[in-house]
């Protein structure tokens, strides 16, 4: 039997991710009023084909959440210039920059040749080079933000662990890099992970060193799965903080509402973002 709900959700979300995309100009113009400051960075790397993802989530960011000290957008080098020029036009705290070089010098040739070369390799070194000289948010592109997204400043206030991250569904991983069975335990996402201070990245480097063959698109999560559990990171509540695939299939987004602060939309329910995006946020 044909899934007509699911489908027509697809179809919902594609019209009107083609609408905002083609609206761009126009709603990069539209004014913000952040209700509050925060001494926070946030960063996130993307590129040209995630464009309008990377301005909705920016604009629900600065309008849920506050306006952080900078927004940084670190692109994979696909962004055309006028892409640039659009991100930058939200808000004044919004930049874009050339990936970050990883410190070569500290790393064996397989290392640095997969931090300098390969696609999630490139956003692992961004993220190793968190935080900043403040509280420093790394948020994927298609991270949205919610109206609790007031939370993010009692976190920052609190500072409860050396990090703070997104608790993935399910073990999304590099089944190479573990030793154990129990390390799938408590899988952590790469796409939201709040750093309060400089972690050591040495467990997970040494595994992917010792690794055979080549990285697969999942290595730099299970880098950053072992090391957020070896320096004592903690996770964000999971019920303000979303990562879920249970509603892949039915046409309404089960988490979506005021009390969330991020729902982070990951492949399988991308067309959601959208979805809900046209319902409920006017961005």
């Amino acid at each position: 039997m044909i899934n007509f709900g699911y489908h027509f959700a697809r179809l919902e979300g594609e019209i009107a991710r083609k609408l905002y995309r083609a609206s761009l100009p126009m709603i990069v113009r539209r004014a913000l009023q952040p209700p509050r400051e925060l001494p926070l960075d946030v960063f996130s790397y993307s590129g040209e084909q995630s464009l309008p993802e990377q301005v909705a989530s920016i604009r629900s960011f600065l309008q849920h959440a506050g306006q952080p000290q900078r927004f940084a957008v670190i692109s994979d080098g696909t962004h055309r210039p006028r892409s640039i020029e659009l991100l930058k036009q939200i808000d004044p705290v919004v930049e874009v920059r050339d990936s970050l070089p990883p410190r070569q010098s500290e790393f064996p040739d397989k290392i640095r040749s997969y931090l300098t070369s390969h696609a999630t390799g490139k956003q692992l070194a961004l993220i190793m080079s968190l935080p900043t000289d403040r509280p420093t948010l790394y948020a994927d592109s298609d991270v949205l933000f919610f109206p609790g997204a007031h939370d993010l400043s009692r976190l920052i206030e609190a500072r409860s662990a050396p990090a703070l991250y997104l608790a993935d569904c399910q073990f999304a991983g590099d089944e190479r890099l573990l030793r154990d069975p129990a390390e799938r335990n408590d899988p952590v996402n790469t796409g939201f992970l709040l750093f309060f201070q400089k972690l050591d990245w040495s467990l997970g480097l040494e595994r992917f060193l010792t690794s055979n063959g080549a990285p697969n698109f999942f290595t730099n999560q299970t880098i950053a799965h072992l090391c957020m559990h070896g320096n004592g990171a903690l996770p964000l509540d999971p019920q303000k903080y979303v990562l879920r695939l249970d509603d892949q299939f039915v046409y309404r987004d089960r988490y979506a509402n005021r009390s969330l602060a991020m729902r982070h939309y990951v492949n399988p329910v991308r067309h959601k973002f959208w979805t809900n995006f046209a319902r409920t946020i006017q961005l």
